[in-house]
């Protein structure tokens, strides 16, 4: 579905990404972990043309939108769950959802994906008049992902979705990734939270200082034991166990 092909991108003299190449089959979850500064979140701001490709490819379903601009690529089937949830603080829930079907005219269909968000987050239904700023993070970030959804996307992009938020909701963050991918939707997942990411990908790659060094299915990452020592803590790298 989507492919990445040797993309670089720099700022300034800066160079952010060094020849990258990746892809993210349709239907599956894919992830990058990555320490903080590696250039995840610069991967997903080029594949919606946010920042300027210096060199490579990035294809969609075997198109080329290489910097293309952001609402073209979004009019493709390419939604973003950005990095701090991003909502609307001053409008409600329903305002923030709507906004996400602004390149849709069809009024009957965004009606009834609402309610299809509503079913997969009761709670944003019960605040849809409230504040989005008034929301707790978490249901900050159900509405961040409703919002997305309400584009009828056929691939989400997950910039660090368990950011800030406590233990139990975080579990509850990843079991909600993973009931949208069984609905048929893809998903490219970038988490500085490997232990999750991994536990939940179907396929993962590794990203440090702007390369890719490692890649493999969530599992076999979790097993590796550079991976347990520099992303899943000394505990698990020392009893061979993932927490």
């Amino acid at each position: 579905m989507l492919k990445v092909e040797n993309l670089e991108v720099a700022y300034g003299g800066i160079q952010a990404l060094r020849g990258i190449t990746f892809e993210v089959p349709q239907g599956k979850i894919v992830t990058l972990i990555g320490a903080n500064g590696a250039g995840k979140s610069t991967t997903l701001r080029s594949m919606v043309g946010l920042v300027k490709a210096k060199s490579g490819r990035i294809s969609f379903n075997g198109a080329d939108i290489t910097n293309q601009p952001t609402h073209k690529t979004i009019a493709a089937g390419i939604a973003t769950v950005p990095e701090g949830r991003r909502v609307f603080a001053n409008m409600t829930v329903l305002e923030n959802l709507k906004i996400g079907a602004y390149l849709r005219a069809d009024t009957a269909e965004i009606k009834k994906d609402e309610e299809w968000v509503y079913e997969l987050f009761p709670r944003l239904k019960e605040r849809s008049w409230q504040p989005a700023g008034t929301l707790s993070g978490g249901e900050q970030q159900m509405l961040a992902v409703g919002r997305a959804l309400m584009s009828r996307p056929k691939m989400v992009m997950m910039d660090e979705p368990s950011l800030g938020l406590a233990p139990l909701i975080v579990q509850d963050i990843f079991a909600m990734i993973r009931k949208i991918n069984e609905m048929g939707v893809t998903i490219l997942l970038v988490e500085q939270n490997a232990n999750m990411a991994l536990k939940t990908a179907d396929y993962g790659y590794v990203l440090e200082t702007g390369k890719i060094t490692l890649e493999g299915s969530g599992q076999e990452l979790a097993m590796d034991e550079d991976i347990r020592a520099a992303y899943l803590g000394k505990r698990a790298a020392k009893k061979g166990l993932v927490h």
